[in-house]
């Protein structure tokens, strides 16, 4: 399942929460014109690597199914930052 938004969390070192939440498709459909140049620049990669696009294709599907439910956290002093995909 392909995420379907990302929850930005942000706790200042005044102690004020921010949360944002980030839709994946429309930012997706924004950012789509790019795609065709990120496109070209990984056939690329993978000529000048000698690795099977393929494979690429297959691990950055792979790694796109695995993210919905991740979570991860940082912390630097009084400061923290939480982002969850969904």
């Amino acid at each position: 399942m392909i995420p379907q938004l990302v929850t930005v969390g942000l706790r200042r070192s005044d102690g004020r929460r921010r949360r944002l939440y980030v839709p994946v498709l429309p930012v997706a459909l924004l950012l789509a014109p790019l795609l065709l140049l990120v496109v070209v620049a990984a056939l690329v990669a993978c000529l000048v690597l000698r690795v099977g696009p393929v494979g690429v294709l297959r691990g950055a599907g792979g790694l796109l199914w695995a993210l919905p439910g991740t979570r991860f956290e940082i912390e630097q002093g009084r400061t923290a930052l939480l982002v969850s995909i969904r």
